[in-house]
């Protein structure tokens, strides 16, 4: 290892401890306004805005910096309803055949239901896969490491910059999406990770009522 392949720290700002504090808050009261919404409006959304919020998705740590992401942006009605089809079709099967009644109970109090309509209604999905290996310049095969975690991470901050953009999402995981790989002619290294739903809420939204858990349930401090 040469010095070369380390730089100065750049982009760091320390702020005021009270600056800090005020910053920590507000992100707080914003995001906890965030909610997952299965009832969209058809309205279109400016590209320039998911594109810089995927900027900021690939920000994300990974391990051995691999980035072991890919973000799919599917806003063709044709496709949108191939992946609707074809989730819905996955969806009915799981329902009548998959799914035990303790999981069907326990989601019961979200509404989730075999039909898909926001999958063709949304402007967006986008549908994350996670590269399980990839290729070297010369077309050696290399495992990634730590692929779930960092591509959770990077999930995680796209929909934290999709909020902040003013935008509502909707994280899907049918119990198969192998289906995604041929809609979307994607190679075998890349496996479905989740379709993350985007656009603004219809006027007549409505959300489950639900609450978080308080920081003393989800938090030790030793």
């Amino acid at each position: 290892m040469t010095e070369k392949s380390f730089l100065p720290l750049t982009g760091y700002s320390q702020f005021p401890e009270s600056e800090m504090k005020r910053r920590a808050a507000a992100f707080y009261d914003e995001m906890r306004r965030r909610r997952s919404v299965r009832h969209f409006s058809n309205q279109t959304v400016n590209p320039d805005i998911i594109e810089n919020c995927l900027r900021i998705a690939g920000t994300a740590p990974s391990g051995a910096n691999q980035q072991p992401w890919r973000f799919i942006v599917v806003s063709d009605f044709a496709v949108k309803r191939q992946i609707r089809n074809a989730a819905e079709r996955v969806e009915k099967d799981f329902y009548s055949k998959t799914a035990t009644k303790k999981w069907t109970d326990a989601l019961k109090h979200l509404g989730t239901v075999p039909s898909k309509p926001f999958l063709e209604i949304a402007p967006y999905l986008i549908v994350i896969f996670s590269q399980r290996y990839g290729y070297s310049k010369n077309g050696k095969k290399t495992k990634h490491y730590y692929v779930s975690e960092s591509v959770g991470i990077a999930t995680g901050m796209l929909i934290a910059a999709l909020h902040h953009a003013g935008l509502a999402t909707l994280t899907y995981t049918p119990s198969n999406m192998r289906f995604l790989n041929k809609i979307l002619s994607r190679p075998a290294n890349e496996k479905p990770f989740i379709i993350l739903v985007a656009g603004y809420p219809s006027e007549t939204a409505l959300v489950p009522a639900i609450q978080k858990k308080a920081l003393e349930e989800i938090a030790v401090f030793i």
